[in-house]
């Protein structure tokens, strides 16, 4: 029996576990589509590709998912890698699994260009990630599948890839999966996270683990023999095991601690699981009968549940042999929760749609979801954006629980303040804030709420609304998110205003009245391409300083140069260079380099060798001693780390625009290629060179040991379009990974 064959009975056997079915026509179905579809496909590893749907599917039924769920995980990749479409999904398996493969294939496409940044690609796959988890969050937990497989194949992939990965899914996906409460998987993925990352802390704390770990193993099991037979003398019914604590957590703790490896004492837990919460509370006397607790290490995560559902009991006691150790203590639904979250709400219901019948239960345990989505409508600027979710995503590990004066609970984020209290409550409560009470006693905006603690927020109708210098004292981002938004509204107009006079003072810097910019279709194309709904949203963000009025600009000048090339002929483009000439102002002076430069006369102009500007760069000058001006990007290294004296002799500087729009000037670019070293990979490199009949200045390439080959090129090329053109065909070419422009 083949490989594939094993992995679908072993899939089928899990199943039947929780689910004692005899309909497996759905599954069987999808087996076999999936096993025509990839059929001879590899992955990195060489295996069959059809091994990563299978395991995926497994990872599902591990978490006791329906089975729209599992054939979905199985059938992920055969719209992205197949002939198979969505209506042939829709067709054969319903609507309710093609819209659930239909979710994870959009959450794979990254859109590429070279004009985007590394941060919008990725912020935008993020957006693109919490609205399909809106939609059915089975979507994002298939894929969470998807990256715990990939992860655990990461060995195949370049160090480069490795890296990458690694830290993404330590940045999301691991804090994703852990507010969704599934542990199981949070935990793993951080280890893996580990492994790559921080490679020689990772093996040094395994050999130090390993070192004792027979004298740790024999300890335990003391504790749990002891307290099993303790349970069972006062009669509750349950199961006592013991784990050890996860390489990452150890790690973590050691870091944030600033404690060396012999200093962490609680390395292992004792984990108690019983019927009842009266069984938990009674659990938590017969061991505190037994052991000393050591003082304010008890939680109780029953009465005050984490964001994530988890609930149980934790302390710290003093062992047997006067070492520390943690008992966990639990019922046998709260430990399924604490593996599984919101997964635990999927199991099966007879004559029931999963979702169907759990939507209630899993709607009130997803409200940060819901802020998520209100935030990424309000924030246009990505890197905001990005930082935003993954505070939010990792700030509730460590929480503290503050009551009202009406006796409710409230979880906030470690080091919160009154400020952020108040907003949790409404944010019409933060918004007429002007002090708060602290059980009983004034504090200052800047007191860190601590657990127990009563709050009382002060309010007045006469307040002006938050302070800017609330946002530093702020750890919860549904505070921060609230706080920004005020000001946006409070502020509109007065931004708008700002905005669009920042907006016509770039235009005039660079040779452009901003209403000549203002046609319709260009206003639509570039309000769309920074994620503004209408002109005014864009002059708001240009106003209060989330956009930058330069990045606009450009891109106006983008579609007037675009519109331009579209009906010009060599003869226009030598009228225009003699018209652009005689109109040039007299204090600025052009150079036979396409180059305007800003304030000086007849002055040699030359091109840095550093960062290769092209046309349709932002450019700027450097004045140097005795050779000139230098131009060069703005994004340049060397300008960026100039330091304040030199910083004097920087000049405006911009293209010429008759030179700019001429095809016939070439200048130097260089970009660098990372990609996945195979045979017939210089050929695929030289012959995308050959078709765009470009003149190579310098071509080098370079294998590594861990299988990645790095090729720097250097061309001759007219302008950044053509640039971009270029990166898009690299970029289409099999083991191509990365594409960066060099700056040295």
């Amino acid at each position: 029996m083949s490989v594939e064959n094993d992995l679908y009975l072993e899939l089928k056997n899990r199943i039947l576990k929780y689910h004692p079915t005899k309909d497996f026509s759905m599954l069987e179905n999808a087996f076999r589509l999936a096993m025509s579809a990839h059929n001879g496909q590899l992955r990195k590893s060489g295996e069959p590709y059809i091994i990563h749907p299978l395991k995926v599917g497994y990872i599902l039924a591990d978490m006791e998912l329906d089975m729209e769920s599992i054939v979905a995980g199985i059938l992920h990749d055969t719209v992205e890698d197949t002939p198979y479409t969505y209506f042939d999904i829709e067709r054969i398996f319903g609507e309710e699994v093609a819209i659930l493969v239909d979710g994870v294939t959009k959450l794979g496409r990254l859109s590429y260009s070279v004009s985007s940044s590394k941060e919008e690609i990725q912020a935008e796959n993020y957006r693109k990630m919490f609205m399909a988890m809106a939609k059915d969050i089975r979507v994002i937990l298939i894929k969470l599948a998807d990256r715990l497989h990939n992860m655990r194949t990461l060995n195949y992939m370049t160090a480069v890839k490795q890296n990458e990965k690694a830290q993404e899914t330590l940045d999301i996906y691991a804090p994703l999966a852990n507010r969704l409460g599934i542990s199981k998987i949070k935990v793993e993925l951080e280890d893996l996270c580990f492994k790559y990352l921080y490679p020689e802390e990772y093996n040094s704390l395994s050999e130090k683990i390993e070192l004792k770990r027979e004298e740790r193993e024999t300890y335990v099991n003391r504790i749990v023999a002891e307290l099993s037979a303790k349970m069972k003398e006062m009669g509750v019914d349950g199961k006592v095991y013991g784990r050890n604590k996860h390489l990452f957590s150890i790690y973590k703790k050691m870091k944030n601690q600033n404690k060396t490896f012999d200093q962490i004492y609680d390395l292992f837990a004792v984990r108690a699981l019983v019927n009842s919460v009266k069984d938990c509370y009674a659990v938590l006397g017969i061991v505190h009968d037994m052991y000393k607790p050591m003082p304010g290490r008890f939680k109780d995560y029953i009465a005050m549940p984490k964001a994530n559902m988890y609930q149980s009991l934790h302390n710290t006691l003093i062992g047997p042999e006067g070492e520390p150790f943690e008992v966990q203590i639990r019922t046998f639904d709260m430990h399924r929760t604490s593996e599984y979250g919101i997964a635990a709400h999927w199991k099966y219901k007879e004559g029931k749609s999963a979702l169907a019948s759990n939507k209630d239960k899993s709607e009130e345990k997803l409200s940060w979801l819901r802020q998520i989505l209100e935030w990424q409508k309000d924030m246009s600027d990505n890197k905001e954006f990005m930082e935003t979710i993954k505070t939010d995503l990792n700030i509730y590990d460590e929480q503290v629980y503050a009551f009202t004066p009406q006796g409710d609970v409230v979880s906030l984020p470690q080091g919160a303040t009154p400020i952020d209290f108040a907003y949790m409550i409404h944010s019409a409560v933060g918004n007429k804030m002007i002090g708060a009470r602290v059980n009983g006693k004034i504090v200052t905006f800047d007191y860190q709420v601590k657990n127990g603690d009563r709050i009382e927020v002060i309010t007045s109708q006469n307040s002006k609304g938050p302070s800017q210098g609330w946002l530093n004292l702020v750890k919860s981002s549904q505070a921060r998110s609230k706080i920004n938004q005020w000001f946006k509204k409070e502020y509109k107009e007065e931004y708008i205003i700002k905005g669009r006079e920042l907006l016509a003072l770039d235009a005039k810097k660079k040779g452009y009245v901003l209403s000549e910019l203002l046609r319709p279709e260009w206003v639509e194309i570039v309000s769309k391409k920074f994620a503004f709904n209408t002109w005014d949203a864009l002059c708001s963000g240009v106003g209060y300083g989330g956009l930058k009025e330069g990045q606009v600009i450009n891109r106006f000048i983008e579609e007037v140069q675009r519109e331009q090339k579209k009906a010009q002929t060599a003869e226009d483009i030598i009228k225009k260079m003699e018209v652009s000439a005689a109109k040039k102002e007299v204090n600025r002076k052009k150079s036979g380099s396409g180059v305007v430069v800003k304030g000086v006369g007849d002055v040699s102009v030359r091109f840095s060798h550093c960062c290769n500007p092209v046309p349709g760069d932002e450019i700027i000058g450097f004045v140097t001693r005795g050779r000139g001006v230098s131009i060069h990007r703005t994004d340049c290294v060397n300008i960026i780390n100039l330091d304040e004296l030199e910083r004097n002799r920087l000049i405006e500087a911009e293209w010429d625009v008759a030179v700019a729009d001429c095809n016939d000037v070439a200048f130097s670019a260089e970009v660098r290629l990372v990609c996945s070293d195979r045979n017939g990979l210089i050929m695929d490199v030289s012959r995308v060179l050959s078709e765009e009949n470009l003149l190579v200045k310098s071509f080098n390439g370079r294998s590594l040991k861990d299988g990645t080959a790095i090729f720097n090129v250097v061309v001759r090329i007219n302008g950044k379009d053509h640039l971009e053109l270029l990166c898009k065909k690299f970029m289409a070419i099999k083991g191509v990974d990365e594409i960066e422009r060099v700056t040295s």
